[in-house]
């Protein structure tokens, strides 16, 4: 298998294997469309990290692999590529990138397509596809606009070039940066503790944001009031309300 799927603690680990760097073929990228989709399935599963090992996130697509195709049939694998890629963003459940060594092209891609992103100080990312005379073509363009700016994300795509995570830490495009022994670590830890959250308001948390970001304010108040009232039929909001009540705030159990 290129990508595995193990649960602990209501944590799913989405982990790719696929040596020595982790190359995002075509056979690796179905596998990340039926991981999430198992994700997303699971009961067990309530949080999901994103790693690629202790030395390399994803270097990127598999060029050799990539050079054999034609314009017919990239016409038909670019839906399938970006497929794959969003059935990882549309997991409805707080997915975090564990971002160890470089995260180049696809890597940065699906790294992009978590909630929250993790990275080692030896991190480098980037969307280097310009140099190969393409464009990023598993979201970078969409994903990466909306993450850090446009004009942010036309210097990298354009140039091409890496950035180390200090400067992935200043533009937004990585949440925390820590040593590089501790990333899988605090990934989890983060993932562990949202997974004991009430796992219906979250998903509508994030597809209220996910949805919001991708249409007009109105709209989006809308999506966030139709979710905000729903939520009032759960039993999760009924153990939340109860709690504060008799307890205080903060002290309500979801699981």
């Amino acid at each position: 298998m290129t990508a595995t799927l193990e649960a602990s603690d209501g944590v799913g680990t989405i982990l790719l294997d696929r040596p020595p760097m982790n190359a995002l073929d075509v056979a690796t990228q179905d596998r990340l469309r039926e991981l999430a989709e198992e994700a997303t399935r699971r009961d067990d599963v309530r949080a999901v990290v994103l790693y690629g090992g202790e030395k390399v996130f994803a270097a990127g697509a598999d060029i050799k692999e990539m050079q054999a195709m034609d314009h017919t049939a990239m016409v038909v694998r670019s839906k399938a590529l970006q497929d794959s890629f969003t059935a990882v963003a549309r997991i409805p459940k707080p997915v975090v990138a564990a971002v160890t060594g470089y995260a180049l092209g696809g890597g940065c891609e699906l790294a992009l397509c978590a909630d929250f992103r993790i990275a080692a100080d030896n991190a480098r990312l980037g969307q280097p596809e310009i140099l190969l005379g393409l464009i990023p073509g598993a979201g970078g363009t969409q994903r990466l606009a909306r993450l850090i700016g446009p004009s942010r994300a036309k210097d990298l795509i354009f140039t091409g070039r890496h950035v180390k995570a200090e400067e992935a830490l200043t533009i937004g495009l990585v949440d925390r940066v820590v040593p590089a022994a501790e990333v899988y670590e605090q990934a989890h830890a983060w993932a562990a503790k949202l997974a004991k959250g009430p796992a219906l308001a979250l998903r509508a948390a994030k597809e209220s944001v996910d949805a919001g970001l991708e249409t007009d304010i109105d709209t989006g108040l809308t999506i966030e009031r139709n979710w905000f009232a729903g939520l009032f039929a759960t039993e999760d909001r009924e153990r939340g309300m109860r709690s504060f009540v008799e307890e205080g705030p903060g002290k309500a159990k979801f699981l």
